[in-house]
């Protein structure tokens, strides 16, 4: 892993040529955020984000083509130890969540010293959680599985891979804080940089541990456990020998990382916003693929289908709205709000024009969109149901992203919670239930209601960011 030091630039001018702009998206950048040109802040910022997310799916996709070669027992039981780690991905989106806003606060302000000791807190917490969590995934995996429903042959094929998941859970939570901390910085890169060579590692372990290559042993679904935790923590000693070495923008060292019980218990209830965010929208997809499923398998496909390619249409915008989050903490910290809410009505009109282009291309393409899923004939026409209908609220999805994570930068994560379970639970689940089944719309009632919902969403959230709350929110 290189450590070349961030390529350094003005932004005060519209901002270098386009190769040097390209040089400063994979390389990084050591620059203001809280000065110059807006459009290309958030450039550099968005883009490494969504390469980011993007080698972060991959994981879940390549431990799925592999493990699929090995049997049902094993494909089920990669299934039920992903589920149980959701809830391990909730705690390290929350502490992720939190650490961003902090340390974003703290650039802002030209403390990096300051900057540095939020870092060392966070880590601190996500350490502290993940050896607590991951002892008793570790020791009560194979009851864990039982207790999700897995069948004998499901327990003895994976408890193996579920002790080395489950017990591994310092390591996940670790690797997000860490990026969080990176993206507070303004240093997308490194958090993009630091997911490629987890996911480079993975990639290349993943069939010789599985299939026994080589010199490798032959360990079946056990090694894509082992593939994916050795991918992770070496991404987690990159980041901290980055941190430790002192070539980006925070230095850890022995004075900043002496546990400061304020400051985390600020990080802590900062991040039960953001745990609980995740958790609600969690909870409600569960119960709408529940009320989907009264209609048939084919319908819960057609359903997944659709979402596996709203998720990937997603990934530029949720890119852009954590651009946002970042521009949002740290020109707060530099005393300039009016620059901050400019920050996000730039990013929301350019999310908001994108996905205005994807609606297009989702509502007339359709077909052509979803070929490559492979569905059966059976699956199609819920899925472009789905998709046709869920693309109608694509640019609410668009506002309604950077204005909620614009709230979680300013370090007001109370808020966005607030949101979404008026929006989700008062408003998404009880109108699904009811236009699926008394309008005669059947699965078509529930994508309507998500489309709806997301809208009233971006619209609760704007006028909350309008009241200006935020703006004085200490971190």
């Amino acid at each position: 892993m290189s450590t070349t030091p961030a390529v350094t630039e003005p932004l005060t001018s519209e901002g270098g040529s386009f190769l040097q702009t390209i040089r400063s998206i994979l390389v990084g950048t050591d620059q203001d955020f809280t000065e110059g040109n807006l459009t290309r802040a958030i450039l550099l910022l968005a883009v490494p984000m969504v390469l980011e997310m993007a080698m972060e799916s991959l994981f879940a996709l390549v431990n799925t083509l592999w493990v699929s070669r090995l049997g049902a027992a094993a494909i089920a039981s990669v299934g039920l130890t992903e589920s149980l780690m959701a809830i391990v991905y909730t705690v390290a989106i929350g502490f992720a969540m939190a650490g961003t806003a902090m340390v974003a606060r703290r650039i802002g302000e030209k403390d990096a010293r300051a900057a540095s000791v939020a870092t060392a807190q966070v880590m601190w917490l996500a350490l502290g959680t993940g050896a607590l969590l991951g002892l008793g995934g570790g020791v009560f995996a194979p009851d864990l599985l039982r207790l999700m429903g897995a069948s004998p042959e499901v327990v003895s094929t994976g408890s193996g891979f579920a002790r080395i998941l489950l017990g591994a859970q310092a390591i996940v939570i670790l690797l997000f804080v860490l990026n969080g901390a990176f993206r507070g910085t303004g240093d997308a890169a490194m958090a993009m940089r630091t997911l490629w060579i987890a996911n480079a590692i993975n990639l290349v372990l993943d069939p010789c541990l599985i299939f026994g290559l080589g010199p490798f042993p032959k360990l079946g679904v056990t090694g894509t456990a082992v593939a994916t935790t050795v991918g992770r923590g070496v991404g987690v000693l990159v980041q901290l020998y980055v941190l430790f070495s002192g070539t980006r923008r925070i230095r850890l060292q022995r004075q900043t990382l002496a546990p400061d019980l304020k400051v985390i218990g600020r990080l802590g209830r900062m991040s039960l916003g953001g745990m609980g965010q995740y958790l609600i929208s969690t909870a409600s997809w569960v119960v709408l693929v529940r009320l989907v499923s009264r209609f048939g398998d084919a319908a819960v496909a057609g359903y997944t289908v659709a979402m596996r390619v709203v998720f990937v249409a997603l990934l530029p915008a949720w890119g852009m709205a954590n651009a946002a989050a970042t521009l949002v903490g740290q020109n707060l910290g530099a005393g300039k709000p009016q620059r901050a809410e400019q920050s996000v009505f730039r990013a929301a009109a350019y999310n908001m024009a994108f996905m205005a282009a994807v609606t297009v291309l989702l509502v007339f393409g359709t077909r052509l969109v979803l070929g490559p899923f492979g569905a059966d004939p059976s699956v199609l026409p819920t899925a472009t149901a789905a998709l046709r209908t869920l693309a109608y609220g694509f640019v609410f999805y668009g506002l309604g992203m950077v204005v909620v994570q614009a709230l979680n930068g300013a370090g007001d994560t109370g808020t966005p919670t607030a949101i979404n379970v008026v929006t989700f639970w008062i408003v998404q689940i009880p109108l699904a239930w009811a236009l699926s089944s008394w309008t005669g719309l059947g699965p078509g009632g529930v994508f309507w209601a998500v489309a709806i919902s997301y809208s009233c969403q971006a619209v609760i959230a704007l006028l909350a960011f309008r009241r200006g709350t935020w703006k004085t929110r200490t971190v």
